[in-house]
């Protein structure tokens, strides 16, 4: 049935086709740097271009600043927004941003994590080993003498979102 869409699907093309544009730009960018990855990129319908990036050894606030003002540049060098009616952010997610990328969890090894699965059940522990398909979390179970170390694989088909826990 027509017009039963919030917005026709052509718009959801556009957005797609601007993302892989921009991070075409942002790789291009990133050629030299080394350990920096993009985890995501995202656009608001007001322009709002929001990129997230990390590093294996840790993304400064320098590199973040470097990185915004060159790609802005060449955003701007392409004349996609002709008017200049855009903005950009380029930051690391946030500490209670989920893990999206495999990256991101190899890098995470040693941390405690918590895993949300599919069917709703939470998972905390260790992260200890990262493949392809899955990854290992150690916790334990039971108290004093009767606590016990488990290891526990769950491949990321099964997993809604991992996020990393502070500690303090």
């Amino acid at each position: 049935m027509k017009g039963t869409e919030p917005f026709p699907s052509s718009i959801y093309m556009v957005q797609d086709s601007a993302i892989q544009a921009i991070e075409v730009l942002i790789n291009k960018l990133l050629e030299d740097s080394g350990d920096i990855f993009i985890v995501s990129v995202k656009i608001k319908p007001t322009n709002n271009i929001k990129v997230y990036l990390d590093a294996d050894s840790g993304l400064s606030i320098e590199k973040c600043i470097k990185i915004n003002r060159a790609l802005y540049k060449n955003i701007e060098e392409e004349g996609w927004y002709p008017d200049g009616n855009f903005s950009l952010e380029v930051s690391s997610p946030g500490v209670d941003e989920p893990l999206k990328s495999l990256r991101q969890y190899k890098k995470n090894i040693g941390r405690k994590v918590e895993v949300t699965l599919l069917d709703g059940t939470k998972k905390e522990g260790k992260l200890t080993a990262v493949n392809d398909e899955a990854f290992t979390i150690e916790y334990v179970e039971g108290k004093n003498k009767k606590a016990v170390t488990i290891s526990s694989d769950i491949t990321f088909a099964d997993v809604k979102q991992t996020t990393v826990v502070i500690s303090f």
